[in-house]
């Protein structure tokens, strides 16, 4: 098979993943990221099912595992942190995972853990943007933001979900790309205080609004900020300054309760600051000619599905395989990796959106109702038995198998040595 020469646009948690497996067997690998040094930065994030499986065969899992969050479970808390129900980790390595998954980990532990893996053979090109490409049946050119341009075999972009990649081969009459959730929320970091441990937990106000508290260290923990409002005028927020965002959302939560007071005066002055509308990526474009998407860039599932990073490390998996088995023939290998990975995409964004914003109740007595059904099914012992006896949410997607990826893997690395 001919080694190609791919440039990945996004130096994230797709972008590398998919470069550790071409890289690995053979192929000359790019990544550029528009940051000027490794954005090894971000809450917390989590990998299930087939996601697991991924890092497994990537050979990761004994180092990932050496830096998970110590996360407990989920606590329901009211107005005065009394906790109604909890809903533990299952860390029995059976069954289901829970709100709390057996792999917690930090975004920036995973970046560090992906690029340490993989600098050695791929060559990192940071704070630099792909300005424009053009491509034939042969190549595709690539001029970069610094004024360079080279020729490559493949581009790929793994650009998150603004992705300029996904708005360059999108022709200029599709539909939105965006499936809009009516939610928004942000993020950030505080001092941790003696009240905080490894008990995740989660408060209801009224006028669709949810406070989660979680911590991953001695030192810090994460706040996050849920908002239920679909007002059309809203998103233009995320695209404000960041001085605009925080007033926004401290005139949102104000008197909202609980520990709000602590965890807006930690807003401002936090370094760990990130806020977005919930939505979903889809589209029915993932590739034209030589350029394909990957990640949250392609199918975006959203915070509220918990399968961002899985269906990321998926599909960088399931994408290496097909370029692998078909290197000569690389429209096959575009055509092979959306058949094979739209299934897995379609299931992991069927959200019920009514019955997501029904968990975040407008008023005081839909919150005191919520309250005692989290508290009767915990009591019944429902979450335990239910991930101890049920799959992965997988449905009736499973991994795929490339054996391609090992055997060239192992051939390479007997060159070398």
């Amino acid at each position: 098979m001919p080694s190609l020469k791919v440039l990945i646009c996004g130096g994230g948690c797709a972008g590398p993943a998919l470069a550790y497996w071409l890289a690995n067997t053979g192929h000359n690998v790019t990544i550029v990221e528009r940051f000027p040094v490794l954005r090894a930065t971000g809450a917390q994030i989590d990998l299930r099912g087939q996601g697991i499986e991924v890092v497994k065969r990537m050979g990761l899992n004994d180092i990932i595992r050496s830096k998970l969050v110590d996360e407990e479970g989920t606590a329901f808390v009211d107005l005065n942190e009394n906790i109604g129900a909890t809903v533990l980790a299952n860390k029995s390595g059976k069954g289901a995972q829970t709100l709390t998954s057996e792999y917690e980990i930090m975004r920036g532990d995973l970046i560090r853990i992906f690029y340490d893996a993989t600098h050695h053979n791929v060559k990192y090109i940071f704070g630099t943007t792909v300005e424009n490409f053009e491509q034939d049946d042969q190549s595709v050119t690539v001029r970069f933001s610094d004024g360079s341009s080279d020729t490559y075999d493949l581009l790929i972009g793994a650009d998150g979900q603004g992705s300029r990649i996904r708005k360059a081969i999108l022709s200029p009459n599709s539909q939105e790309p965006y499936r809009k959730l009516g939610m928004h929320m942000a993020y950030w970091f505080i001092p941790r205080d003696e009240t905080d441990d490894n008990l995740s937990r989660s408060y209801l106000s009224p006028g669709g609004r949810m406070i989660k508290r979680r911590s991953h260290n001695e030192t810090e923990t994460q706040v996050y900020f849920f908002l239920k409002d679909d007002s059309p005028e809203l998103p233009s927020i995320h695209r404000a300054s960041v001085e605009t965002q925080k007033e926004f959302w401290t005139r949102r939560f104000h008197g909202a309760g609980w520990q709000t007071s602590r965890f807006l005066e930690g807003m401002k002055t936090t370094e760990n600051w990130y806020c977005q509308e919930v939505v979903q990526v889809q589209t029915d474009t993932w590739y034209k000619g030589r350029v394909a998407l990957l990640g949250d860039a392609s199918s975006c599932p959203s915070p509220f599905s918990g399968m961002g990073t899985t269906g990321s490390l998926v599909g960088a998996y399931v994408l290496a395989g097909e370029i692998n088995r078909h290197a000569d023939d690389l429209p096959r290998a575009l055509a092979n990796y959306d058949e094979v990975f739209r299934p897995f995409v379609d299931e992991v964004q069927n959200i019920n959106v009514s019955l997501m914003k029904l968990a975040i109740p407008e008023t005081r007595w839909g919150i005191t109702i919520l309250h005692f059904i989290a508290w009767l099914v915990c009591f019944l012992r429902i979450p335990e038995l239910a991930s101890r006896f049920s799959k992965e949410r997988d449905g009736d997607w499973k991994l795929p198998d490339y054996p391609e990826l090992n055997q060239k893997g192992e051939e390479n690395r007997n060159i070398k040595n």
